[in-house]
């Protein structure tokens, strides 16, 4: 961690930050999800609810930080919910509704890209619900939350901050990369052009929904891999854990084959081998 901190180090120029070194960024990642494994075990052997949400701007980083975390984890323990616009049906209902049946049981942890806090941002700006249904949310939304708290559930929520400028990079790189072309939507570049409505909604957000019980955490996510180990050591810390590890076993020698004969392969269809040279 010591090298973490001084590869870190801010430049004499405040507005300027050094990056991490891409070896000492390995290291630490790779030191951090082992950790989270770790968490992980004690999670299913304590039985603990873990609700963990990832709220942000278009290109602030949620993704590379959920794929991090995620990484080397049991998705039947730690699974991601990214849901889609509400459907017809949906949009009649409790606006919670869609979201409490992908809710941790004992022993799971889930991660919200995105979550019932669209209604504060996008729904907001983009006009999507009506003044009541947005002022309804601001007053509801942290006694749902409270309720959740009391029910045995531990819930993070993680802000996204990028800088305008670094966002237009972001869009920018998704535009010349053509396996990125797919995460920029028409409803990315509307958001582009009204940046100052979001901030808004979102500083409206945080006033409302800044609670004791959950409160927001906000990450720098300007430097990209920056984002990533803050964000998962800071998550680490929330959650007390014990090392589970499973002690080391010898594999026993494995069974002859019994006369089993395998069938010719002739008789099956592989997929072609495009790795012959």
């Amino acid at each position: 961690m010591e090298d973490f901190a001084v590869a870190t180090k801010k430049k004499a120029k405040p507005t300027k930050r050094r990056k991490i070194r891409n070896d000492v960024y390995e290291k630490e990642l790779f030191r951090l999800q082992l950790e989270l494994v770790k968490l992980q075990e004690w999670i299913k052997f304590s039985g603990l609810k873990v609700v963990v949400i990832f709220e942000g701007r278009d290109a602030a980083g949620k993704g590379g930080v959920i794929k991090r975390i995620n990484q080397h984890l049991n998705p039947r323990i730690s699974r991601v919910v990214a849901l889609p616009a509400p459907t017809e049906r949906e949009t009649t209902q409790w606006y919670f509704q869609r979201y409490v049946p992908h809710l941790p049981a004992a022993g799971e942890m889930v991660l919200f890209d995105r979550s019932w806090y669209n209604r504060a941002g996008v729904e907001r700006v983009m006009g999507f619900c009506s003044e009541e249904e947005y002022h309804e949310f601001l007053r509801s939304c942290p006694e749902f939350e409270r309720m959740l708290v009391r029910s045995g559930i531990i819930v993070l929520k993680y802000w996204f901050s990028v800088a305008d400028e670094e966002q237009e990079r972001r869009f920018q790189s998704r535009l010349e990369e053509p396996h990125k072309r797919w995460k920029l939507s028409p409803m990315d570049l509307e958001s582009r052009k009204r940046w100052v409505e979001y901030s808004k909604a979102k500083d409206t957000m945080f006033a409302h929904t800044d609670i004791k019980q959950a409160p927001w955490y906000v990450v720098n996510s300007d430097i990209k891999k920056h984002a990533r180990l803050n964000c998962i050591s800071h998550l680490l810390s929330m959650i007390p854990y014990e090392d589970l590890t499973p002690e080391m076993i010898v594999l026993p020698e494995r069974v002859d084959s019994r006369g089993y004969i395998r069938p010719p392969l002739s008789d099956q269809t592989f997929v072609p081998d495009i790795c012959v040279v």
